[in-house]
């Protein structure tokens, strides 16, 4: 089943979600820690959101970069990858509208890993100065930014364990559930390249791996484009580790126990 609040119809974007547009106080986003805001913060915060658009491959900064914004997904999909030498990338944290891009971030700080847009979406940007103003405030954004660290360490952790243990159909089916949570499509662009850095497989292992799941009736995938066909079918596919990460998630915004 779909993860209550988290999947949304986002075909039509309202104004806020248009590169440029202007954040008004009361209004809500697609974002679930803005969106946890109460009235007041959001009164500070909004002013400070410029809407951006994240093309696929859009890099919003570099292994070792200084990081001098926040973004806020407000659809598509973040991925945070480890550059190897010889240019090959493996995905440590998939970022979606349950999260925030570019922390912890400290004044004149980087990052070990690269961020990168895997699937096209919008995001709300924050200046990193004014970001880490609004964290030395203790309030209500401090929290859950807070909880939302201990959750994506959580999933980079699990990742890990996942990626050494588990089966390319396992891994695969994980991907496409994170994914089909936060897209909030059951439609959407990936390349088998693609895909194939984010698990740390060779091409060949992930269209075998596609294969097996399209002809259990579970996806469609042609030509880049993957159709979740039975979301059921993928929960019972994937390993432990969806819901593990899943229920860290949740915990962030409280809708869980």
């Amino acid at each position: 089943m779909p993860v209550d609040n988290v999947r949304v119809d986002r075909h039509v974007l309202q104004p806020a979600s248009l590169p440029g547009a202007r954040w008004e106080p009361r209004q809500h986003t697609t974002n679930r820690i803005l969106d946890a805001l109460g009235a007041p913060e959001r009164a500070r915060l909004f002013p400070l959101l410029t809407t951006v658009a994240l093309p696929i491959k859009k890099v919003l900064f570099e292994a070792g970069e200084a990081i001098t914004a926040v973004h806020f997904p407000l659809d598509g999909l973040v991925s945070l990858v480890t550059p190897l030498h010889g240019g090959a990338i493996v995905e440590v944290a998939t970022i979606g509208n349950e999260g925030i891009v570019g922390v912890p971030l400290r004044v004149g700080g980087s990052l070990a890993v690269r961020a990168i847009s895997q699937v096209a979406g919008h995001a709300a940007r924050m200046d990193g100065a004014a970001f880490l103003c609004e964290l030395r405030r203790n309030g209500p954004l401090s929290t859950l930014v807070g909880r939302y660290l201990q959750a994506l360490f959580a999933q980079i952790s699990q990742s890990a364990g996942c990626n050494r243990l588990h089966t390319t159909e396992q891994r695969l089916s994980r991907w496409l559930l994170m994914s089909h949570d936060r897209v909030g499509t059951d439609e959407f662009l990936i390349t088998h390249e693609f895909l194939g850095q984010m698990l740390g497989s060779q091409r060949a292992t992930v269209t075998l791996s596609a294969g097996l799941l399209q002809a259990a009736g579970l996806i469609r995938y042609h030509r880049g484009r993957v159709t979740v066909l039975e979301r059921a079918g993928l929960e019972a596919t994937s390993c432990e580790c969806y819901e593990v990460i899943r229920a860290e998630l949740e915990a962030v915004v409280g809708l869980t126990a």
